[in-house]
């Protein structure tokens, strides 16, 4: 009679099973611990990115906005003054005759990046400057984080 060798018992299905056994704890950890530096090295980069790309936004809507004050400014004669505020810019003031808005679409103010509304001054504060046109950065107390029209 012929031996008999049990089927999972053969070389070759034992072979098959050493390459079915899966990851060891170690391989495990080390896997996390690469995907813990590499999120730790891109995570503030990426950070510092989006801090920039607010700000980028912030002085491009400023001089957008800039743009609309000097359109009303050729039709009124002025610019707004601070108690009228951007809001002239939809609604019509009270003293303007030429007024020929609306100037912004919507009836809605634009906010900064981060939905703080833009501080509006005429006069300016500024030497050199006929109005301030800022926004009060990402804490929105202003305090040397303002980014305002040039």
């Amino acid at each position: 009679m012929p031996h008999l060798v049990p089927r999972y018992a053969t070389p070759a299905t034992a072979r098959c099973r050493r390459h079915e056994r899966g990851f060891t704890l170690l391989e495990i950890l080390v896997v996390i611990a690469i995907l813990g530096l590499l999120i730790g090295l891109v995570a503030p980069a990426a950070l510092r990115q989006l801090g920039g790309a607010r700000n980028s936004v912030a002085t491009q809507s400023i001089a957008r906005l800039g743009s609309v004050l000097d359109l009303y400014k050729l039709d009124v004669g002025t610019y707004p003054s601070t108690e009228q505020g951007l809001q002239a810019l939809t609604t019509k003031p009270a003293d303007a005759a030429t007024w020929n808005g609306p100037y912004l679409k919507g009836d809605t103010l634009p906010t900064d990046p981060w939905n703080h509304p833009y501080l509006y001054r005429n006069p300016s504060n500024r030497a050199g400057h006929d109005y301030d046109l800022c926004s009060l950065g990402a804490n929105g107390q202003g305090g040397g984080s303002e980014i305002c029209n040039p």
